[in-house]
């Protein structure tokens, strides 16, 4: 049996054993996945048991994905821009870091809603490690602005910078002109009734993407969707990202909806 862990904490309300069991179980591969509970500061020791116990794979969660890029041997082009890790695994002996954050996102854009953000004008609210991956993603797949709103401006601007020549800082008033809207902020968590931005700046023609995913729909898709634009949360970007983990893991195709029906009807479960 190979085994593959997820790092974090807390990581007790991770979705990831979740959706690589149910992928492993779909194409009868001899892998197990954990969620593993790893103190702030001791995410250099979590990938020394990796390599010591030969484990398959790892994801990594908050707080450690800066660490981690640190105590890997090599780092992908995305991990290295963001300076953050997500996913680890082995290329023959060599440990590799990646972020798959972005190419997650962009998969669900893409597969998921029929959307290519290139020649797209895009406002990413907040500044945040999924915000730059984000931001990052919207740039190199040929968005024609990607426009950053963010309470505190010195981080904007450092979010924005990572769109380069197409990244700016603005605010909440530049969804009026924007083709995608994505909201990656925690606004709008399990609890909280508020919304990032004034609703009555979205409209049809709009696609609204709040990287919360639970609960399902939040304040801004539920207006959103009142306003005639196209909303969708962040379970589609979550699910791609694993995806991407997982073929770099077993070298397999992930099962996309086997995963997807996973992680929905865990949230169902947890649903009050």
């Amino acid at each position: 049996m190979r085994v593959a862990a997820v790092i974090g904490s807390p990581v007790e309300h991770s979705l990831s054993p979740v959706i690589h069991n149910a992928a492993f179980d779909a194409l009868d591969l001899d892998w197990r996945f954990f969620a593993v509970a790893v103190p702030p500061g001791r995410a250099g020791d979590a990938v020394g048991a990796m390599r010591s116990l030969r484990l398959g794979g790892m994801s990594v969660t908050m707080p450690h994905k800066a660490a981690v890029a640190a105590a890997v041997d090599e780092v992908g082009s995305a991990a290295a821009t963001l300076g953050a890790v997500n996913c680890v695994s082995w290329r023959g002996t060599v440990l590799v870091g990646h972020n798959t954050d972005g190419a997650g996102f962009l998969d669900a854009l893409r597969r998921d809603e029929g959307v290519d953000p290139a020649g797209r004008r895009a406002l990413v609210l907040g500044a945040g490690g999924a915000a730059r991956a984000v931001v990052q993603a919207l740039a190199g797949a040929g968005a024609a602005e990607v426009v950053v709103a963010n309470r505190t401006a010195g981080r904007g601007a450092a979010a924005a910078a990572l769109a380069g020549p197409v990244g700016r800082i603005g605010g909440p008033a530049d969804a009026d002109g924007c083709d995608l809207v994505v909201n990656a902020t925690s606004v709008g968590l399990a609890g909280d009734a508020g919304t990032p931005i004034d609703p009555t700046r979205i409209g049809p023609g709009q696609l609204v993407v709040d990287l919360v995913y639970e609960p399902a729909t939040t304040p801004l898709l539920a207006a959103a969707r009142a306003r005639g634009a196209v909303a969708v949360n962040g379970l589609g970007m979550l699910i791609h990202q694993a995806a991407h983990a997982f073929r770099g893991w077993t070298g397999e195709d992930p099962p996309l909806a086997v995963m997807s029906a996973a992680a929905t009807a865990e949230l169902a479960r947890r649903a009050p």
